[in-house]
């Protein structure tokens, strides 16, 4: 498989799932390495919220300075992502337990699920990164429809922590490369489901 991404706009959205956005950082850059024109799409919460894991707009000024650009912001300026300035592919990571049940539903009320609309419009595929605590739970219908649906596909995810959170979920962010460059195939990266390490209970 061409492990190339030259001349491919790649939408990368994040959503609020903080903990994860560390992780995040790498991933952009391993997309710019394989010659991806990065395109950031934020959430209000990624924009304007602090948490423990760093301040407001933190882990997006890191991303914007790595894609070379300023991220779309507002669902205004997502929108043209579908006829007028596509992208080949849009990422959505890491993607909350929100913002999936958003998504299935067809609610489009950020900047990153009119991003992911647009895309799909297009017929274009749509990659999702999962980082719910109740992907096991109120949320599995959600991602079941999602897993089901037409041009979108998932980063392999795993329980990150049975014992403590049994209905937690997490994508292998590290992962996310190779499954853009299936999903530009229109095919879904497997194994889908994966192990996390030295797990006990």
């Amino acid at each position: 498989m061409d492990q190339s991404l030259k001349g491919r706009r790649i939408g990368f959205g994040l959503t609020g799932s903080h903990c994860t956005f560390e992780e995040i950082v790498p991933v952009v850059m391993k997309l710019k390495k394989l010659g991806a024109d990065v395109v950031p799409v934020a959430t209000n919460t990624v924009q304007k919220e602090a948490s423990r894991f760093g301040e407001a707009g933190e882990w997006l000024k890191k991303v914007e300075d790595i894609a070379g650009r300023k991220a779309i912001t507002t669902i205004q300026d997502a929108e043209p992502l579908g006829p007028k300035i596509p992208v080949d592919c849009m990422v959505i990571a890491p993607m909350t337990g929100n913002s999936i049940s958003k998504f299935a539903n067809a609610a489009t009320d950020s900047p990153v699920l009119m991003a992911a609309k647009a895309t799909l419009r297009n017929g274009s595929p749509v990659v999702v990164a999962i980082s719910t605590n109740d992907a096991l739970g109120l949320n599995s219908q959600n991602i079941a429809k999602l897993l089901n649906m037409k041009n979108i596909y998932f980063a392999p995810f795993g329980q990150d922590d049975p014992y403590k959170k049994p209905n937690s979920l997490v994508a292998f962010m590290d992962m996310i490369p190779e499954t853009v460059l299936q999903a530009l195939l229109h095919k879904q990266i497997q194994p889908l489901l994966k192990e996390y390490p030295q797990i006990t209970g």
